[in-house]
């Protein structure tokens, strides 16, 4: 989905929450947007105050939750203590490896893995809705 789609579900999104679509709210999300990787909101902070000095921790949580309640943003925990942010994947549902010493995640995709999964699932009867995989340990710098 390209930046200007993402913007305008954003916009109706939270205009029919009953909200304004401010400024601050329109660079966070295009700051956002343009991330490619797991981002915390002080890091995500940091980039937003280079073009909006004046723009607080608390404005950037608040407009990530709306992101994220309006599906366009998902969080994460990877054990860090700190929640990560990540646009939808455009190539669709991914996994992750994390690195205990310095937090670098890989995103992975396998077929293999994901068909296993469901095959589990299905022996048991069970009907997945969601998901997640992570991976602890370390990568090669870290080894």
């Amino acid at each position: 989905m390209k930046l200007d789609e993402k913007m305008g579900l954003l916009r109706t999104y939270i205009e029919n929450q009953g909200l304004k679509f401010t400024n601050q709210r329109d660079c966070i999300a295009r700051c956002f947007f343009r991330t490619r990787t797991h981002i915390s909101l002080d890091e995500l902070t940091v980039k937003v105050k280079k073009e909006i000095p004046g723009t607080g921790y608390a404005t950037v949580y608040r407009t990530m939750k709306l992101l994220t309640d309006s599906g366009l943003a998902l969080s994460r925990h990877f054990g860090d203590g700190q929640t990560r942010y990540e646009n939808l994947p455009a190539t669709g549902h991914h996994d992750h490896l994390i690195c205990v010493k310095c937090s670098r995640i890989i995103e992975f995709q396998n077929e293999k893995i994901e068909n296993l999964q469901n095959e589990t699932a299905a022996r048991f009867g069970f009907t997945v809705i969601n998901h997640k995989l992570e991976l602890y340990g370390y990568c090669p710098e870290c080894s």
